[in-house]
């Protein structure tokens, strides 16, 4: 994920959270294993026509791992939960602390870091003229707050110049982009756009978080 340029208390918990929620996830890719190498699912029949455990699996371990599976499930939930109010109190600390502005004011800004005016970061969004070669092909429709879109810094309405691979010689339609999102999941992908008269460079993970999709925002072919 992208990092503010800033320290402290709530910054340190998300982190830890963050940590948290990809042991989650690892133990439950585990424990679908032991599910897939039984060859049954969450729903699936333990027992046979005769009414006795069925001897073609271990009932034990696939029996355990659906517990563990609805437990981790649930503790992934709320942590999820708690990430989401953790980024918020971050990004409030952030712009109390005057290094961002609202996004209205990002347009007339000279400088930004992923997508707030001031500061450096190991991502850095560079600001730097518009030239005739830069080309659009989509347009960043809506951006849902503390989504990964809105912590990179993108906003509503920039045009998208490069995303990852894509760019305007060949972007044929938005499930091209969708696709490239899908198989990221957790890397770091660089993106391009035009705000105003500035073209900024950003860096955007596609994740899970706390509401459906992986980027948090609506992404639309340029009519």
């Amino acid at each position: 994920m992208v990092q503010y340029k800033m320290d402290g208390p709530a910054r340190d918990q998300v982190m830890k959270l963050m940590q948290e929620k990809d042991r989650i996830e690892s133990e439950i890719r585990e424990q679908n294993l032991v599910l897939e190498e039984n060859n049954v699912g969450m729903q699936d029949s333990l027992i046979d026509g005769d009414g006795y455990p069925r001897n073609d699996i271990d009932v034990y371990k696939v029996r355990h791992a659906r517990h563990r599976i609805i437990c981790l499930q649930n503790d992934h939930k709320n942590i999820m939960k708690q990430i989401e109010r953790g980024l918020s109190e971050v990004h409030s600390q952030f712009v109390a602390n005057g290094e961002g502005t609202s996004r209205d004011d990002h347009s007339h800004s000279s400088h930004y870091t992923n997508g707030f005016a001031g500061g450096t970061s190991h991502a850095s969004a560079q600001s730097r003229p518009q030239t005739n070669s830069d080309e659009s092909f989509a347009v960043i429709a809506l951006v849902v707050v503390g989504s990964p879109a809105d912590i990179a810094g993108l906003n509503e309405n920039d045009e998208l110049l490069e995303f990852g691979t894509i760019n305007a010689a060949n972007f044929t339609d938005v499930n091209q982009v969708n696709s490239l999102v899908q198989h990221s999941v957790g890397q770091p992908i660089q993106v391009r756009v035009r705000r105003g008269r500035h073209v900024l460079s950003l860096t955007v993970v596609p994740r899970i978080w706390t509401q459906p999709g992986l980027l948090g925002c609506r992404i639309e072919k340029k009519s």
